[in-house]
């Protein structure tokens, strides 16, 4: 199958039914959305899992998720009940909820270029199951999986 972006998938899969659901399920539990993501675009493609592989996903993503998404994040979500009563914030955390995507985005860009050496293999295993925090959901972590591979298909014309 051809080599989709990253981006394009992320957006196309997270728009599927349940994805967003099964998402904020996973990261409520202490899973980084964009690791899991691009987890289940590698295994949608067929790429081989291993030990290096994952510790190089979670060594690009971590510093980003600390210093950048989390502190967006925590504010964004923070600002949630003052904005329902202040127009002005209401429209800063709007501005937050766009940085927090934009910073999301810049992750995802940064965990392809990590993995763009990462072939295709017949022993591609679940990479999905090895990120997810212990004790996931495993319902919430099938929506993802399945939505990845109808979104692999899709955008690949199959």
């Amino acid at each position: 199958m051809p080599n989709l972006d990253l981006w394009t998938f992320a957006l196309n899969c997270y728009a599927r039914e349940g994805v967003e659901t099964a998402c904020l399920e996973l990261q409520s539990q202490g899973a980084d959305v964009c690791v899991l993501i691009c987890a289940a675009w590698l295994e949608a493609r067929g790429v081989a899992r291993n030990q290096e592989r994952m510790c190089v996903l979670e060594e690009v993503a971590a510093p980003w998720r600390h210093i950048v998404v989390e502190p967006l994040r925590e504010l964004r979500q923070a600002w949630r009940s003052p904005a329902e009563q202040d127009e002005a914030l209401r429209e800063l955390r709007k501005t937050l909820k766009t940085l927090e995507l934009q910073a999301e985005r810049s992750l995802l860009e940064r965990l392809q270029t990590a993995s763009r050496e990462w072939d295709e293999s017949a022993d591609a295993n679940q990479w999905l199951s090895a990120l997810a925090p212990k004790g996931s959901c495993r319902v919430a972590l099938e929506t993802l999986r399945n939505a990845a591979y109808q979104t692999q298909l899709e955008l690949a014309g199959v």
